[in-house]
């Protein structure tokens, strides 16, 4: 699926992302300031969050509570060897009631999961239009593509 988003498209569609695919693991892939963590927003909203969501850049990961599951949000920016991983018990996030979010995935390559989305963003730059980002969203797993067919289901 790709498409021309802004931000508000950014939350609209983490929004569609967080209702269709309560539990799993999504890869977050883009440049620095593509809208990653904007989008994970709406994936929090989807779940009733309504604070502020920032990027755990200085502590990896941000859990959120939910009473239908939890939601742990990784920004692996930082990261200086996805052995790191490790020593912080990353494995142990992977419950299958959890939702993972992860910005920066390539960082911890070999450490974790296969996705079972994957979203890449890219930023697009108009001279008339201003910017805009192109996003792609690919399903690893039956439980990625069972979320992105409801997905299509609703934008068709």
């Amino acid at each position: 699926m790709m498409s021309a988003f802004g931000e508000a498209d950014m939350v609209a569609l983490g929004a569609l992302i967080g209702a269709h695919l309560p539990r799993g693991v999504v890869f977050l892939e883009g440049q620095l300031g593509a809208g990653k963590t904007t989008l994970t927003r709406g994936i929090l909203q989807a779940f009733g969050h309504s604070g502020s969501v920032k990027s755990p850049t200085y502590t990896l990961v941000e859990p959120y509570n939910f009473a239908e599951n939890p939601v742990y949000h990784f920004d692996l920016y930082r990261l200086g060897d996805p052995e790191e991983l490790e020593y912080m018990g990353i494995r142990d996030y992977f419950d299958q009631a959890a939702l993972c979010i992860i910005e920066w995935p390539n960082k911890g390559a070999g450490v974790l999961p296969e996705p079972d989305l994957r979203v890449t963003v890219a930023v697009l730059q108009d001279p008339i239009k201003g910017i805009g980002r192109r996003l792609a969203l690919e399903a690893n797993s039956a439980l990625g593509q069972t979320a992105l067919a409801a997905m299509a289901k609703i934008n068709a």
